[in-house]
C-alpha cells in the first residue's frame, strides 16, 4: 500500500470561552503513512473506528501551568480521548491482527501503540456496535454504576435528582435509581431530550432552561441523591431542598466550563443539614469494579435492560464540531466520531 493521509484532529488554541472548530481545534492533513511499512518496533498499528467526546474535554483546554487531575492538551498536537479500534499489524505477541482494542487514542486515523499498557482488548461476545464502548459500555457506564456503587447508600422511599439527564452518564443513572424503585426527577434541556427521559421511567421531567430548578425540587423533594453534572443555579437548588443526611455525588459542573456560572449561594446547607458531599473521578474506582463492570454490563446493554443513545458525527475533520457541540448541549445521546468503517 502506498502512503495515505494519516488525518488529525489538532489542538490549535485555548478558547476564552466556548471551543470553536477551525480555530480552537483544527483538521490538519499533513501527515502520511504507510500502514503496511511503517516500523513497528515491538508494537502494533491501530486503525481509529470511533473516538469518544465527552464534556471534561473542556477543562483540558488549558495552559500546561494551570494543574488540574487531568493533564492539559499540547499546542500543535492530537487531541486525545477514549476510542475503539482494530489492529492492522503487530509485533507484539499478545495481540493479533483483528483484534479490537479500547483505550486512549490520539485523534487520528492511524497510529502506533507501543504496548498494551493502558489498553484493553475486547471481546464484545455480545456483538454491539463499537460505538457503545464509548459510552454505556465504556467510561460514562462505568462514571455512573461506580460512583453510585460507592456513595449513593441509597436505600427504599430515597427521591433521586439526576442533572443533565438524557446524557450518557445521567440517563444511566436514571436506569439505575429506577431498578431499584426509586422516585427520580431529572431535568434537560430540551422537549426531544425530555422524552427520552421519560421513557427511561423518570417521574418528574422539566426543561431547566423554561422552569426554575428550585420551584420542582420545593414542590417534588426534599432530595435525598443528588446526581450533580452541571454545578452552578441546579446545585445551588438542591443544596436548599436535600433532605437531612442527603448524598450528593459530584460528577460534573459544566455550568462553569465554558462562562462564569451564578454562584452558589447555599452553601451552609452542607453544615446545617448534614450532607455527605462526595467528589470522584471514575479513574480512581476502575481498579475495584472494572471486571466487574466488564463481566455485567455489556450483556444488560445487549438484552435491552439498558437503554442507551448516541449521537454521531461521521469524520474526523467534523471533530471539532462535536466538542463544541458537547459543551453548548446540543448532542442528544452519547457525542461519538465515527473516524472510519471496519
Amino acid at each position: 500500500m502506498a502512503s495515505i493521509k494519516n488525518g488529525r484532529a489538532l489542538f490549535n488554541e485555548i478558547p476564552s470561552a466556548y471551543p470553536e472548530p477551525g480555530k480552537t481545534t483544527v483538521y490538519d492533513e499533513s501527515e502520511t503513512i504507510d500502514p503496511e511499512t511503517v516500523p513497528l518496533n515491538g508494537g502494533f498499528i491501530v486503525k481509529t473506528l470511533v473516538l469518544s467526546v465527552d464534556p471534561y474535554l473542556r477543562g483540558k483546554m488549558r495552559e500546561a501551568s494551570a494543574k488540574s487531575y487531568s493533564a492539559s492538551f499540547e499546542k500543535g498536537k492530537p487531541l486525545y480521548n477514549y476510542g475503539v479500534g482494530v489492529v492492522l499489524r503487530s509485533e507484539n505477541s499478545a495481540v493479533k491482527v483483528g483484534d479490537h482494542v479500547y483505550g486512549v487514542f490520539p485523534f487520528q486515523k492511524f497510529f502506533i501503540r507501543p504496548s498494551l499498557e493502558g489498553v484493553r482488548i475486547l471481546e464484545n461476545k455480545e456483538k454491539l456496535p463499537w460505538s457503545t464502548y464509548l459510552g454505556a459500555a465504556g467510561m460514562p457506564g462505568q462514571t455512573a454504576f461506580f460512583a453510585w456503587k460507592e456513595y449513593s447508600q441509597s436505600k427504599k422511599g430515597d427521591i433521586v435528582f439526576v442533572t443533565a439527564g438524557a446524557g450518557p452518564v445521567g440517563s444511566l443513572v436514571i436506569q439505575i435509581a429506577k431498578s431499584e424503585g426509586l422516585k427520580v426527577i431529572a431535568s434537560a434541556g430540551s422537549e426531544e431530550k425530555l422524552d427520552f427521559i421519560r421513557s427511561l421511567g423518570a417521574d418528574v421531567v422539566f426543561n431547566y432552561k423554561t422552569t426554575k430548578t428550585a420551584d420542582v425540587l420545593e414542590k417534588e423533594g426534599p432530595i435525598d441523591i443528588y446526581w450533580d453534572n452541571v454545578g452552578g443555579e441546579s446545585l445551588d437548588a438542591a443544596l436548599k431542598y436535600a433532605n437531612h443526611k442527603a448524598r450528593f455525588l459530584e460528577c460534573g459542573m459544566i455550568s462553569d466550563y465554558n462562562e462564569k456560572a451564578p454562584p452558589v449561594t447555599n452553601l451552609v446547607q452542607i453544615v446545617a443539614k448534614e450532607l455527605k458531599i462526595s467528589g470522584f473521578l471514575v479513574f480512581s474506582l476502575a481498579p475495584k469494579h472494572i471486571e466487574w463492570f466488564y463481566n455485567e454490563i455489556p450483556g444488560r446493554i445487549a438484552n435491552g435492560e439498558l437503554k442507551i443513545l448516541e449521537d454521531f458525527k461521521k469524520g474526523l475533520e467534523y471533530g471539532g464540531h462535536a466538542i463544541e457541540d458537547v459543551q453548548r448541549g446540543r448532542n442528544y445521546g452519547k457525542s461519538v466520531i465515527v473516524v472510519a468503517e471496519e
